[in-house]
């Protein structure tokens, strides 16, 4: 074998550990601030590659990288969906084979810009693009995007309230890319090239704290801000998913509720709120388990927020929903909210004509039907967004929502799919930048956990921990008068200028290279 096939295996090996190393920068790995500076050394690997190997490098990179972030993927379709282990490994590695197409693309741009002007720019803007693009094409994935590594640092994430995630995501490439210059200065003993990418390394991490102080400690604060403290309580039952649905446990799982509710009244809260498709039953039609939980909340005299499956019949057919009801102790018919995005898969299946094989893989898919609008729900003279599940992973949903009036969210989500792995703490961590895009509080109640009291800057004020039966309780602080967001005005104006810049830049810098 000769040295030059020796190197071009080394190099690929090295792909696929930095692609791993980069999956280590997400929660529960207290190592997020990896994320700075750890693709430094793919932009070192791609450097004098022509593009075609610069795309395979950065799809080794990306195939290592999504393995280890989505690998619960197997815990979830495999032990509680019932699909095979061997199909679960080869959907995830279906999925990551495809996932790493974005880091290709990205890998292939860098070796076609890094010598023009503005590469510095050019760079992060096309990384941006490719994230906006997998969080839009094909249903959308947006699950860990770079910047939600940051999620615990408060001072950093603010910058969410005018670009959304891909703000950060911006800065984090772009710091990683100076990390490279200061490396390549070195190498070539270039002081002045050392010294100015340094310098703008050093400037770029200061501008972001100094604008995550403003907005932590405001120097002007509005006086005739018109603000409501609301008490919630959080019912985590911790319900294993294997035996949420067996009928045979319907009364244990209630009376689970009934004991934790009757404990979170004791605080006197607003509201109770319990996760998603708490009731294991369809709330509307189970007369004898739906009046169990009429009557709790007349006897607490206190609202419950709670998920239930639900259906509209038809002549023609029958449609099911995923749905959180708002039940009030005054009897009054329950507001509710039905999941628009359902989760491809799992509670629907893609051109279910067209795959329809994949319900026989996949005996948990669903059947469910999305709802027909974001509509926020009226709670005691203030409005509330209801986000399902791993819709709170998608910020236009918790951004119509607060443009309709919504003044605080709150996440039902059921968890337990996901076992004791990463996902619940990834899910939890993306979970902030709703709040933080917003500028609302966030509660989320999850089965499971984590369950979460969430302020409007990010901050997590209360949490549950995993797997364990208990109550959460706390106080948001919701005003009707809070300025809007650019985020709010604007949604991902960022990014879509991103990926706008950055296929003008790669048509002009393909162009000069077919030129020369």
């Amino acid at each position: 074998m000769t040295r030059a096939n020796l190197t071009q295996k080394s190099d690929y090996v090295m792909a696929a550990f930095w692609g791993l190393l980069f999956a280590a920068v997400f929660p529960p790995s207290p190592f997020g601030w990896l994320a700075w500076i750890s693709l430094a050394p793919l932009f070192k690997l791609v450097e004098n590659k022509e593009c075609r190997t610069a795309f395979g490098l950065g799809w080794t990179w990306g195939v290592a990288h999504f393995v280890a972030l989505i690998y619960w993927i197997v815990i979830a379709v495999g032990h509680y969906g019932k699909m095979s282990f061997i199909t679960a490994i080869a959907a995830v590695l279906l999925l990551a084979i495809y996932l790493a197409i974005y880091p290709a693309l990205f890998c292939s741009l860098v070796v076609l810009l890094k010598d023009t002007k503005s590469a510095s720019v050019w760079i992060p803007f096309s990384w941006v693009a490719l994230e906006y693009g997998r969080a839009k094409l094909l249903t959308g994935f947006p699950w860990c995007l770079t910047g939600y590594s940051q999620y615990n640092h408060p001072l950093l994430i603010q910058v969410a309230a005018i670009f959304g995630v891909y703000g950060l995501s911006f800065a984090i490439i772009l710091v990683n890319w100076y990390c490279y210059k200061v490396f390549l200065a070195r190498n070539n003993h270039s002081l002045r090239q050392l010294i100015q990418s340094s310098l703008f390394t050093f400037l770029c991490v200061a501008v972001i704290l100094w604008f995550g102080y403003q907005q932590l400690h405001p120097s002007i604060i509005p006086t005739q801000r018109k603000e409501t403290s609301l008490s919630v309580a959080i019912v985590q039952p911790s319900i294993d998913q294997s035996l949420k649905w067996d009928t045979r446990f319907q009364n244990k799982t209630m009376e689970l509720y009934e004991t934790l509710t009757r404990a979170a009244a004791s605080s006197n809260p607003d509201l109770v709120i319990w996760p998603e498709t708490a009731t294991p039953f369809f709330f509307q039609a189970n007369e004898p388990m739906a009046k169990r939980v009429v009557a709790l909340s007349q006897e607490l005299n206190c609202p419950i927020l709670f998920g239930s499956p639900a259906y509209e019949e038809s002549e023609s057919n029958t449609r099911y929903y995923n749905r959180a009801y708002l039940l009030k102790p005054d009897g009054s018919m329950p507001q509710y909210y039905d999941k628009v995005h359902l989760v491809p898969f799992g509670e629907y299946v893609p051109l279910a004509r067209v795959l329809s094989f994949v319900g026989k893989l996949v005996p948990g898919a669903g059947s469910f039907s999305p709802g027909s609008s974001f509509r926020p729900i009226e709670f005691h003279g203030s409005r509330f967004g209801v986000m399902i599940c791993f819709e709170a992973i998608f910020p236009e949903i918790s951004r119509t929502e607060k443009r309709q009036g919504a003044e605080f969210f709150v996440n039902l989500t059921n968890d337990a799919w996901f076992g004791k792995t990463s996902a619940p703490y990834q899910h939890l961590a993306m979970t902030v930048f709703r709040a933080v895009e917003n500028r609302v509080p966030l509660v989320r109640a999850a089965n499971t956990g984590f369950s979460a009291i969430i302020d409007p800057y990010g901050r997590i004020k209360a949490k549950s921990r995993l797997f364990t039966k208990e109550v959460l309780v706390g106080k948001i602080t919701v005003s009707s008068t809070h300025a809007s967001t650019f985020y709010e005005r604007y949604g991902d104006l960022f990014a879509k200028a991103a990926l706008l810049i950055s296929f003008s830049v790669f048509i002009i810098a393909l162009v000069q290279r077919k030129g020369r």
